[in-house]
């Protein structure tokens, strides 16, 4: 069986410049390819930055940081992703980066998953922003709830509290990641939030049979006072960091990095993959697809839509591969609908 190595890196963005993040990311790759490491994971919405003030700050007071944050963040395409794909290639490297996007009018929790030869293989957005992050991001939609082939394997992804989403994990635990990507701010809430992303990326190792590699940001105490002034506020910008890499069983591969900038670096050894599904495979043999179906929209949302289908009477009729667009995981697929009178 396959050994790859892997990175969960923990360091502080550049809170003034999106050029700045990008090129500490950059060296960041750099040092790991100096370790050996075949993918490396940072942490969520890195580039340019996490919106820590809209935390901290009621909406009125935070438009100004908010349109900032418009103005540093990322468009795709755009010079960001190709010098990620670049460096992604340059290394060999596999690479998941969070990312602000920008789309027109509106920003996003975005994921981006670069393969080691700089191919840009999955692109997805956060499906339900948590808190206070529905006054920053737009929602995503089901279209990026797919697990990637890339040359260090099955590779999935999911944001934050996305993982308190059951049904989300399941998504991609039918497609059978190898390893899973967890991204996280960091430096919030305090050690609760440290404890609680340490018993659910475990529990997802377990329950999904796959590694999972997990990055946290982490602000200085210069950057934390630039945020706010208030010092019962500045409270809520410390603790919650928990960068760390899980095998299948549950064990983490290496120690946890829970302050300060680093580097968490193991050796993913996929026969612990076989060694746990051997006793507990969530979408195997111990699944019951005959009493538990979930079904998934997966088709991208648009504000125009054209479907081409051919119409009888008026009415589009759709194909049998879906109902309603949905997709059905892991279970049958039903029957198309049928249409009276036809």
């Amino acid at each position: 069986m396959a050994t790859i190595r892997a990175a969960a890196i923990q360091i502080a963005p550049d809170l003034t410049s999106c050029e700045g993040t990008v090129d500490k990311v950059c060296r960041a790759i750099a040092d790991a390819a100096a370790r050996g490491v075949e993918i490396a994971v940072f942490p969520e919405t890195f580039i340019p930055y996490y919106p820590y003030f809209s935390f901290v700050e009621p909406p009125v007071s935070a438009g100004r940081e908010h349109l900032r944050l418009y103005e540093q963040a990322v468009e795709l395409p755009g010079w960001v992703p190709e010098r990620l794909a670049q460096e992604a290639q340059k290394h060999g490297m596999v690479l998941v980066v969070g990312v602000n996007e920008r789309d027109h009018g509106s920003l996003y929790n975005t994921q981006l998953v670069f393969d080691a030869d700089g191919a840009q293989v999955l692109k997805r957005r956060k499906i339900t922003p948590t808190y206070h992050e529905r006054m920053i991001w737009g929602q995503g939609d089901g279209s990026g709830l797919t697990v990637a082939k890339t040359r260090v394997g099955r590779v999935g992804a999911l944001a934050c509290w996305e993982h308190y989403n059951p049904l989300a994990r399941f998504a991609l635990m039918a497609q059978h990641e190898e390893i899973h990507c967890a991204q996280f701010p960091g430096s919030m809430v305090g050690p609760v939030f440290r404890d609680q992303i340490e018993v659910t990326i475990k529990h997802h190792a377990l329950e999904s049979g796959c590694f999972v590699i997990n990055s946290t940001g982490w602000l200085t105490d210069e950057q934390i006072a630039s945020i706010t002034s208030d010092s019962k506020l500045q409270k809520a910008l410390r603790g919650g960091c928990y960068t760390a890499i899980i095998s299948p069983e549950g064990v983490p591969l290496c120690e946890p990095i829970t302050q300060g900038e680093g580097m968490a670096v193991a050796d993913l050894d996929f026969a612990l993959i076989t060694k746990r599904k051997r006793m507990m495979d969530s979408v195997g043999h111990y699944s019951r697809p005959d009493l538990f179906t979930l079904q998934v929209q997966r088709e991208a949302y648009a504000h125009t839509e054209s479907t081409g289908l051919p119409a009888f009477n008026g009415i589009a009729h759709r194909q049998p591969s879906t109902l309603n667009g949905h997709e059905f995981i892991p279970g049958f697929r039903p029957e198309p609908q049928t249409i009276a009178g036809l």
